[in-house]
């Protein structure tokens, strides 16, 4: 049944199947159950050299090839994938691995920060803001998205091990990086979040209609505190490389 509404984006068909599959043409490729979910650039790509990763699958689009690494590890294989930015992107590639087979998901990727809060901390979503587009295809209408409570506990006992502080927070998921306005980091502020990016609830929504854990983990990187002076700061490539070994880790525990 179609839930309607006068707004477009909060109308939802909860029941009839698509028309196209996330897997139509992946036929016979199956993936590992645990999968890292990077937005981290070219140290995926090294690692996965480095390491003798099998290229399982490559995602064809008009604009660049996803390639989907499988990593052979001594315990079990794992799943390695460097996405696109931005909701629409990141959740098509992300339903397309969950079809798959991957049914445990660890992200890693950026944030900006509405606080002030040093570059290149580390911080464990709970909950996101739901100021995008693509959640609301996969779930009915909500302001936030939790985040599931198993792999949030991953991550943090993975941090814990390591010694490496974190907090916790709610992020702001937008798919408007230029209309970060300064009354809206404001509010956004007032109401909670600390952080913002642009794909967190979006996979949440997605891994919670199919049926997969999803968690995810950032790095801050440029810094909307002050809104009278943006700070793109080093952007957080200083933690391109560390996070990416933390999400194995906490996929390996």
């Amino acid at each position: 049944m179609i839930i309607k509404n006068e707004i477009p984006i909060l109308e939802y068909d909860d029941s009839s199947a698509e028309v196209i599959r996330p897997d139509h043409d992946l036929e016979g490729i199956h993936l590992p159950e645990k999968c890292l979910f990077t937005f981290l650039g070219d140290v995926v790509h090294k690692y996965a050299k480095d390491n003798h990763a099998e290229v399982a699958e490559e995602l064809i689009t008009v604009s660049h090839n996803i390639k989907i690494y499988v990593l052979h590890e001594k315990e079990e294989d794992i799943c390695l994938v460097q996405s696109t930015i931005g909701a629409p992107a990141a959740a098509q590639i992300m339903d397309t691995l969950v079809s798959c087979g991957c049914k445990k998901v660890i992200a890693v990727g950026s944030c900006g920060v509405l606080d002030e809060i040093p570059e290149n901390a580390f911080i464990v979503p709970v909950k996101a803001l739901r100021d995008e587009g693509t959640s609301y295809h996969y779930l009915t209408a909500s302001r936030y998205i939790e985040l599931d409570e198993e792999p949030v506990a991953a991550i943090e006992n993975c941090f814990k091990a390591h010694d490496l502080p974190f907090v916790t927070c709610t992020t702001w998921t937008t798919d408007g990086f230029f209309r970060e306005t300064k009354d809206m980091v404001k509010y956004r502020l007032e109401e909670g979040c600390s952080v913002v990016e642009m794909e967190c609830a979006a996979l949440a929504a997605v891994c919670r209609k199919r049926g997969a854990l999803f968690g995810q983990f950032l790095f801050t990187a440029d810094s909307l505190a002050n809104v009278h002076a943006y700070d793109a700061r080093g952007f957080g490539t200083d933690s391109h490389e560390k996070a990416l070994l933390l999400g194995l880790d906490v996929l390996r525990g």
